[in-house]
């Protein structure tokens, strides 16, 4: 038998890795080391749990351990960069399902004598984490786009959902009073099943870096709850501490789209489309300027000061070396350059600066919104590679845009802004960007990585 006290040595010390883990990942230059600390930190967890707990079926328990290296370590080697939202998203919906069934295995292992307090906790946990599944299970096949980004909006809608999350928070304490009623604990899982379905369902993918902040927080309250009930003092720190981050990484993520969490969660944004400015013409007949690589390496060529502004259009490409690369040889022709981040640019928090700290670029060159903002207006060229929605200057002029009072990076304030883009697609919001048809932007159509691979080429041979 270890000693217990050994354990929770062990413990301490996980969740001060964890606690690391955190302070590292506050800054892009030591992100990495958080990502290192939380790893250790959580092989420290697991190793101290075997240990805690005697199990009467070591097979059981090898097998499942050997399922999830199976499945878990191709995931960690092979998902692209452009997919990490997407698997994010599945990481918590798998988190949040095992909360939620380890809640209903103690639930019905220990009915019905199951104290008031208990049957409190694990009627919220379980609420939180089956609400949870569905919603990260939602978010996932936006991101994918297995289904539309657009928010399902119909009358009636935000009372339907919070009716059928108060039905569900009824049975939770119907079954608080009687907890011998064994079949009211499938109502409840079926209606938060029901509400977390319906609540992302009715959310715009220009919305889901906030959306998967919300339901990180929401998996870390749940497991919060689910280690009272098990006396499980590292699951109660460690999910306090992902619901506390998660819970600010929303608020940060709201700011920076200048949002309430009510108008995120019940406001159905972007469930329309809209196309410039009330009074202007259809956008399909607005004049838009293309050009070709050789042009913008001759404007290049002229230039002094260059913003790159990635997007999610650079992701799907896959385009975060050859930026590099063209940035690489930008310098060498003298050019400043600097990187301009938005904090919701991609499909999750930290999306860009997870993708060029991919491609080694150095963490000076990456300026945050409010800090590059005010270079704009001296820069002479900005290339957007993708960014479609953090570049919209609607978000400031048309107040029918569901973007309207997003703070925005003001790339349209500098002398020329050159767009790489597949088409005149709108962005994940569904509003039209008005940058495309200003005078001093040039359009440059076509997949990013090709493009961008063709502009290091021309600028080499200047």
């Amino acid at each position: 038998m270890i000693d217990p006290n050994y354990i929770l040595a062990l413990y301490v010390v996980a969740v001060v890795m964890f606690i690391l883990s955190l302070r590292f990942m506050s800054e892009v230059k030591s992100a990495r080391w958080g990502g290192r600390s939380a790893a250790l930190g959580m092989a420290i967890a697991v190793a101290a749990t075997l240990l805690a707990y005697q199990s009467n079926d070591i097979a059981a328990l090898v097998g499942a351990i050997l399922v999830g290296f199976v499945v878990g370590t191709p995931i960690a080697l092979r998902v692209p960069t452009t997919a990490l939202p997407q698997r994010t998203a599945m990481s918590q919906a798998f988190g949040s399902l095992a909360v939620a069934l380890i809640g209903a295995a103690e639930y019905y292992d220990y009915q019905p004598h199951v104290n008031p307090f208990t049957m409190a906790v694990l009627s919220a946990e379980m609420i939180l984490g089956f609400l949870t599944f569905m919603g990260s299970c939602i978010a996932f096949a936006k991101l994918q786009e297995l289904i539309p980004g657009k928010p399902f909006v119909y009358p009636g809608k935000n009372f339907v959902s919070l009716t059928i999350l108060g039905v569900a928070g009824a049975v939770g304490a119907y079954l608080v009073y009687s907890p011998a009623t064994t079949s009211a604990l499938p109502i409840m899982a079926l209606l938060a099943l029901a509400f977390g379905f319906l609540l992302v369902m009715g959310i715009g993918g220009a919305d889901m870096p906030t959306v998967i902040a919300i339901l990180n927080s929401y998996t870390g309250m749940s497991a919060a709850a689910l280690g009272f009930v098990l006396n499980n003092k590292l699951l109660i720190v460690a999910g306090s501490l992902d619901g506390s981050s998660g819970f600010v990484l929303a608020v940060i993520m709201s700011q920076a789209m200048n949002r309430s969490f009510t108008n995120v969660l019940f406001g159905g944004v972007g469930a329309k489309v809209v196309k410039g400015a009330p009074g202007q013409q259809k956008a399909e007949a607005r004049p838009v300027k293309s050009f070709t690589v050789e042009d913008v390496a001759t404007i290049l060529d002229n230039a002094q000061s260059v913003v790159i502004v990635p997007g999610y259009g650079m992701a799907v490409a896959q385009a975060q070396h050859v930026v590099k690369e063209a940035t690489d040889i930008m310098q060498e022709h003298g050019i400043d350059v600097k990187y301009g981040i938005h904090p919701v640019a991609g499909r999750m928090p930290g999306h860009m600066n997870v993708l060029l700290a991919e491609a080694n670029v150095p963490y000076d060159q990456l300026w945050e919104m409010d800090k590059i903002n005010p270079i704009f207006p001296e820069t002479d060229v900005v290339i957007v590679v993708g960014a479609n929605d953090v570049t919209n200057p609607a978000a400031r002029t048309n107040p029918s845009s569901p973007l309207f009072g997003m703070p925005i990076l003001n790339v349209d304030k500098a002398k020329t802004v050159i767009f790489i883009k597949r088409s005149m697609s709108p962005g994940f919001s569904g509003a039209d960007n008005e940058l495309f048809y200003l005078p001093n932007t040039w359009m440059v159509f076509g997949d990013a990585k090709k493009v961008l691979s063709d502009l290091v080429g021309a600028l080499k041979s200047k």
